[in-house]
């Protein structure tokens, strides 16, 4: 990860929280939503894919150049990446950033649906539940 990003200490932080959060939806059965749409943080004229979880919410943070945000339903986790400059991110950027935010969840169990603008990933519930670091 040193060479794409290094986090800081208060970046750390806020996904080690998330995933103590994430953990106990999980086993207590709840859904992650995405956070309502906020019109007034959004750029005129640019895509819903690169503003999603712009929102202040439980479910989302950001890390060097990126923003992450997970929403999930009853058996599937999926979390998307984008720059914080709007720009594209490349799959490499994204696994990354999924490593980051997946600390101890095999690769292999983690299903890539690479984009352009956004890079989205895929989990399963009872994967993160005794992988999950914080």
């Amino acid at each position: 990860m040193a060479d794409l990003f290094t986090p800081t200490e208060s970046e750390q932080s806020v996904r080690d929280a998330l995933a103590s959060r994430l953990l106990l939806a999980i086993t207590n059965s709840e859904t992650i939503y995405l956070p309502p749409y906020d019109p007034t943080l959004a750029t005129a004229g640019e895509s819903a894919l690169v503003t999603v979880g712009i929102e202040p919410n439980p479910w989302g943070g950001t890390v060097g150049n990126f923003r992450y945000q997970l929403e999930g339903e009853e058996d599937l986790l999926h979390l998307i990446i984008v720059r914080l400059d709007g720009r594209s991110v490349t799959p490499s950027e994204g696994r990354t950033v999924a490593q980051f935010v997946w600390d101890g969840v095999p690769p292999a169990l983690v299903w890539h649906k690479p984009g352009i603008l956004t890079q989205h990933f895929y989990v399963g519930h009872d994967d993160l539940v005794g992988s999950l670091r914080y």
